[in-house]
């Protein structure tokens, strides 16, 4: 099933918030152990984890992904899962993925976040027949978030992890908009408790010096890779208000997937600046790659499949001092490449 057959593109969406984007170089991974291009600093890190994204039903790659990282990061203290866990949302699909876990080592400590291909079974009359004229084919909003707070263990969309000590907080959409709005999609949409919540927690975490990692499927506009793309560039339907409160904290990590777009890319890794939220360094934004599939700008408006095959992710390193980011392709067993964030405050 091509994912891009499913998707649609609304219109009606806010536009795309004027804010600036820094993008950063990333050296070349000369050795898995070595930080290339690095500043120099002391000590082990305080905790290392995995990001990955868009498994969509390849099971297969995810395996491979699973083993590789258990190599890779044997001690990981997490593994963070930026949404389209499934292809299409079917309890079934959510027990294959806890099953293939099963067959794998792997940290017991996983935050998932939510993506739009949780929600489509609705264009699906069962599992066999896609049937997207008639649209929701007996399938209930309420029953597609039941399937994901099933599978994740919990009862909200947005939740809290420690990886090692480092808060993890994932955020996702409290309603798959094509439930209120008919000439809408797969558009985010955010309750005003899950945007009391994040307040709340970027804050405390501030107050205690702590960089937090925060984990959404889709790419905010105007950062990294795709997300200048017409594909990608209105995905958020509040996405000035989510903006301005990540933008206030220099040492937020946002990690997001969806686009599928190469980690080869240069735009992989940006520090976005928010104007009128008083951090003229912005804060960082990473693109995961995907486990199923990549894409990349076909130059012209849109996009085009990468050629061959296509796993990659990451590996988070966390100091005191700083956040090490690599890239890593999974199939290949190779490291693609990294980067190095200073942290304005020591842990």
């Amino acid at each position: 099933m091509d994912r891009r057959s499913l998707l649609t593109v609304a219109t009606g969406a806010v536009g795309a918030v004027a804010a600036s984007q820094m993008p950063v170089s990333a050296a070349p991974l000369a050795h898995p152990g070595r930080h290339a291009g690095s500043p120099a600093g002391p000590g082990r890190p305080v905790t290392t984890f995995n990001v990955i994204s868009d498994i969509q039903g390849d099971l297969r790659d995810l395996g491979v992904a699973l083993e590789d990282m258990h190599r890779t990061n044997p001690a990981s203290s997490g593994l963070a899962v930026a949404g389209d866990i499934t292809p299409r949302g079917y309890d079934a699909e959510y027990a294959a993925v806890t099953a293939e876990l099963g067959r794998h080592t792997h940290t017991n400590t996983v935050a998932w976040a939510i993506g739009n291909h949780e929600f489509y079974v609705p264009k699906w009359r069962d599992p066999s027949t896609l049937a997207q004229d008639t649209w929701p084919n007996g399938t209930t909003e309420d029953s597609l978030f039941r399937s994901f707070y099933h599978f994740a263990g919990r009862n909200t969309v947005y939740a809290e992890h420690s990886f090692g000590g480092i808060p993890v907080l994932s955020l996702g959409t409290e309603k798959y908009m094509h439930f209120h709005d008919p000439k809408l999609w797969d558009e985010v949409w955010l309750s005003e408790d899950q945007f009391r919540w994040l307040e709340d927690r970027l804050a405390y975490w501030a107050r205690r010096r702590k960089p937090v990692m925060v984990i959404t499927h889709h790419p905010l506009p105007n950062t990294v890779s795709g997300s200048h793309n017409q594909l990608y560039s209105r995905d958020y339907l509040q996405a000035d208000r989510l903006l301005a409160i990540l933008g206030r904290h220099r040492d937020v990590f946002l990690f997001c997937g969806h686009t599928h777009w190469d980690l080869g890319l240069s735009d992989w890794y940006v520090r976005r600046v928010v104007p009128g939220t008083a951090n003229l360094d912005g804060f960082s934004v990473i693109n995961t790659g995907a486990v199923q599939t990549g894409y990349t700008d076909d130059g012209k408006g849109g996009e085009v499949s990468v050629p061959g095959t296509f796993n990659q992710g990451l590996q988070v390193e966390v100091f005191r001092d700083r956040v090490v980011v690599k890239a890593r392709d999974f199939a290949a067993g190779n490291w693609l490449k990294q980067i190095t964030v200073p942290l304005s405050t020591r842990i």
